[in-house]
């Protein structure tokens, strides 16, 4: 194994990474909702939320293609070959998450959908064990998931009440969004060994943004209300996408699926809190509910990554 693989590997830098993602992840829900105000995007315009979600990953995957090139000195473009790995990563990552995400979330409550949303990670794991066989699944995982999955339940209920009804185009379609989540976390643990994640991540975001993108405006969707504000907010937007989602496929490219599957929990830890200091809602972001969720979540992690036998790595 290279030094560079080795850092890579390494516990600390695996939870430093992955909760950059998580901060960038979170912070995307206010910047989606204030850009959905900038630019007079109604809540029920799903079409047009559609449309904004292509833009965002069009341009996320442009500039991770750019990142590509200016570090490695050449333009990086996917060869014929590699088109075999960016497909199935594209409809399954962008593609059929985000489409079923965003009609999923019109038609569900927001407890509901946070809970729904937190299972991704449980499923990615559970996938990564059962069904590709790629590790074991020992009662050290399933603690630490479950665990980690109970946080995400405790910070999203914060005192709501949780109904028990299921509507396929609700709670249904959240639900297909996280099982293509949890299919694409694999197939990026695959590939990437197979060839760049930073091209695989680039190709997938700009083919998966220019579909969103027809199919949205198929659906009548539009942005007529375009402003400088709003550009800038969908660049962080691209940018967010772009830097997480491929550190994150960095990470799933030199560790286990439950290694960095697990670290996803504090991404719906960062979304509640990062909301509610944006919308002014302090008490929303630190009180009892939310201290005891990243407890349960922070305990789940080390559960499933600090082993006794190895220690601290």
């Amino acid at each position: 194994m290279s030094e560079k693989e080795n850092i890579l590997t390494r516990t600390w830098m695996v939870v430093l990474l992955a909760s950059i993602c998580c901060i960038l992840w979170g912070s995307a829900i206010p910047a989606i909702k204030t850009g959905y105000r900038l630019l007079e995007v109604e809540s029920s315009d799903t079409a047009s939320q559609i449309v904004f979600a292509g833009i965002r990953f069009a341009l996320a995957g442009l500039l991770v293609l750019l990142f590509g090139t200016i570090r490695e000195k050449k333009i990086m473009l996917p060869e014929k070959s590699m088109i075999r790995y960016i497909v199935p990563v594209c409809l399954a990552q962008t593609l059929v998450q985000y489409f079923f995400f965003y009609i999923g979330v019109a038609h569900t409550s927001g407890v509901k959908g946070g809970i729904i949303t937190g299972t991704g990670n449980f499923i990615a794991i559970l996938m990564s064990c059962l069904v590709a066989r790629n590790e074991k699944l020992t009662g050290r995982k399933m603690i630490g998931c479950l665990l980690g999955f109970a946080g995400v339940v405790l910070i999203n209920l914060n005192g709501s009440t949780l109904d028990m009804g299921f509507k396929l185009t609700g709670e249904g379609f959240v639900l297909i969004s996280q099982v293509s989540y949890a299919v694409s976390t694999l197939l990026i643990n695959r590939y990437s060994k197979k060839m760049s994640p930073i091209l695989l991540s680039g190709s997938q975001f700009f083919a998966g943004g220019i579909l969103l993108f027809i199919i949205g405006k198929f659906m009548g969707g539009h942005l007529d209300k375009l402003t400088a504000a709003g550009a800038v907010l969908i660049l962080y937007l691209a940018l967010v996408s772009a830097v997480a989602y491929t550190l994150w496929s960095i990470l799933l490219a030199h560790n286990p699926v439950s290694r960095v599957a697990i670290l996803g929990f504090v991404n719906p830890l960062c979304s509640v809190i990062l909301s509610a200091l944006v919308l002014g809602e302090v008490q929303e972001a630190f009180n009892l509910y939310s201290l005891s969720a990243l407890v349960m979540v922070c305990v789940g992690i080390y559960i499933v990554n600090f082993r006794k036998e190895t220690g601290i790595s």
